[in-house]
């Protein structure tokens, strides 16, 4: 019986290991979700808050994305349309030079060609005015320290939570192991695995809440920046 329960236990420790690799491997990669209650409710609702603000600056990042796009395309086509339209004024106002008896045409192609200068300079104003109010800000949000700085606490909470989880079963086991061979061994193992839990416990308390901190102060930034810059592009449309 006892060289069963050693096998067991065996089994059980390199399972365990097993998947701490898992984790250490794919774990850096967002933030897991998970409905285990790992320590108590507060330390729940700490991770189901950090997994909600998680979800949403990433929801928030790609959003500012998809503008930076939008605005870019709006660029693109304009500086086809600067392009189009220097082409047309130029030649517009070279005919208009070359053919001066032609007083109806010519004086008519000039005009049209001194008006598709002032065409292409608002546009081109209007495309600087895109990149320096809209495009950079949000271009810089969207790679910043802020944002990057922010989630790597919550994938930090995130795989600190899943050893705190493993160690959560160490314990369970040596409490167990203890009852059915109550000897000082037994007792030292669950005192060691028992303190690990709690330091665990400590220092999760400490990061959820600078996580939770920084995720929300992104993602308040977020929406004000992605509002204020989508209005300034709608406006100048």
């Amino acid at each position: 019986m006892d060289a069963l329960r050693k096998q067991a236990s065996k089994l059980r420790e390199q399972v365990a290991k097993q998947q701490q690799a898992v984790i250490k491997q794919f774990g850096g990669t967002g933030y897991e979700s998970s409905d285990v209650m790992v320590i108590d409710e507060v330390e729940m609702q700490r991770h189901q808050q950090l997994e909600k603000l998680y979800r949403s600056t990433r929801a928030g990042k790609d959003f500012q994305k998809d503008i930076v796009k939008a605005g870019e395309a709006f660029t693109a086509i304009g500086y086809k349309q600067i392009e189009t339209g220097t082409k047309l004024s130029e030649d517009c106002c070279r005919y208009g030079a070359e053919n001066i008896n032609d007083n109806i045409l010519a004086r008519a192609a000039s005009i049209y060609g001194d008006g598709l200068k002032n065409i292409a300079k608002e546009q081109e104003d209007l495309n600087k005015l895109l990149s320096s109010q809209i495009l950079d800000p949000l271009r810089a949000m969207v790679t910043g320290a802020p944002l990057e700085d922010a989630r790597h606490l919550a994938q930090r909470y995130s795989r600190m939570r899943h050893e705190a989880e493993t160690q959560a079963t160490e314990v369970s086991r040596r409490q167990a192991r203890l009852r059915e061979a109550p000897n000082p061994e037994n007792a030292a193992r669950l005192n060691v695995a028992e303190a690990k839990m709690k330091e665990l416990k400590a220092n999760m308390a400490v990061l959820g809440k600078e996580a939770a901190a920084a995720l929300a102060a992104v993602e308040a930034q977020q929406q004000r920046l992605s509002f204020q810059r989508l209005v300034a592009m709608v406006s100048s449309l």
